[in-house]
């Protein structure tokens, strides 16, 4: 007998049952279409994070289907038990600490449809959770609009609760106009004698790769150049951690696979001294992970990366990097100047009970009624 479904529909599976064939198929043809780019929540990031973070199954992967019943839209999410350390039950996107975007995946003019149809899911599962929290979220953008305006239409108290900005370079300026408008006249000149001197030990070239020739040895070599500085010392290396760098070598080899990663190293004598890894989904690029030797600190090879990175901007299909980095970040604040605003935000589901105790906990947290999501 067939199945006549209402659309669009909902389908929440356990993550194991979508790592076929089949659905990464239509999954990967959703982050093609999709009309704004998140590598992190795209099948050859997510699936190795799954594997190496959520063993025992806990994230599902929330999936709204268009009327023809292909795939709209997906977004991992797990039911919590606690909210920043209070008992407090709640649904939230699945963002781990090598994750730097927790927007989902919507196809383009889909996304008031599947913000629509997420809440209408939320309500009718508020059993398991008190509200809905979305973590990293770009305050900014088709997404982001899209979800204000479905909250506001529909009266549903909802609350921005905190708020980032991180660097981000979108510019049409060449990468020397936009460097001389970052930096002072003798920070450049300083840039330039390191760059000499660094030159003097020996040969000193920047290598672009694209292909996935050698990821492994890069892989290999990026990880350990990274175990031997300050994150090396404070057990927060990537290598420090079987699951992160299971992930971190699988989402690489995927990446490559898939012509969307750029690798940029730096090398004297064909040594690695600094090192970047770029996921590239245009129109747009994330700066996913960097690393240089500290042994060369002097020389200050990570700005010296940085500063060639900018010239990614200069390829017709990227408008803009996403930095990955810390707010505030000592170094590449100074170079990149436009910023990303990233937020959090909290939304109530259920009831006019539930959503009166959901204004309660957010003037409770904000020192403020719920005035919608900014």
């Amino acid at each position: 007998m067939s199945v006549t479904r209402k659309a669009p529909f909902v389908d929440v599976r356990r993550w194991v049952d979508a790592d076929c064939p089949a659905f990464r198929a239509a999954w990967d043809a959703l982050a093609d279409a999709a009309g704004e780019p998140n590598p992190f929540f795209e099948s050859w990031y997510l699936l190795p994070s799954l594997r190496a973070l959520d063993p025992a199954g806990e994230v599902a992967l929330l999936c709204v289907h268009d009327a023809s019943g292909g795939l709209a839209g997906v977004m991992p999410l797990r039911r919590y038990t606690s909210y920043y350390g209070y008992p407090l039950k709640h649904w939230r996107n699945w963002v781990h600490d090598q994750c730097f975007c927790g927007q989902p995946l919507v196809a383009r003019g889909m996304e008031r449809v599947f913000w629509r149809a997420v809440l209408d899911w939320c309500d009718a599962n508020k059993a398991d959770g008190l509200f809905l929290h979305l973590l990293q979220i770009p305050a900014s953008g088709p997404l982001h609009d899209a979800l204000q305006a479905e909250t506001a239409a529909q009266g549903r108290p909802a609350a921005t609760v905190l708020e980032e900005w991180r660097a981000l370079i979108a510019t049409q300026a060449s990468p020397e106009d936009y460097l001389a408008a970052s930096l002072t006249g003798k920070k450049r000149k300083e840039l330039r004698r390191q760059y000499r001197r660094l030159a003097e030990i020996g040969t000193l070239e920047f290598e672009r790769c694209r292909s996935a020739d050698d990821i492994a040895a890069w892989t290999d070599a990026f990880l350990a150049l990274e175990a031997a500085g300050w994150k090396g010392r404070a057990g927060s290396a990537l290598a420090d951690d079987p699951a992160h760098s299971a992930l971190f070598r699988n989402s690489l080899r995927e990446a490559a696979g898939r012509g969307k990663l750029e690798r940029l190293t730096l090398l004297l004598d064909n040594r690695p001294i600094a090192m970047l890894a770029t996921f590239l989904t245009p129109p747009g690029a994330y700066a996913y992970k960097t690393a240089f030797d500290e042994a060369f600190a002097r020389f200050s090879p990570g700005v010296l990366l940085q500063r060639e990175a900018m010239n990614l901007v200069a390829d017709p299909a990227i408008e803009w990097i996403d930095s990955c980095a810390a707010p505030d970040h000592a170094m590449i604040d100074h170079i990149w100047r436009e910023r990303r605003r990233m937020a959090r935000h909290s939304i109530a589901i259920g009831g006019p009970l539930r959503r009166a105790l959901f204004r309660l906990l957010a003037w409770r947290e904000n020192g403020h009624w719920p005035g919608g999501l900014t």
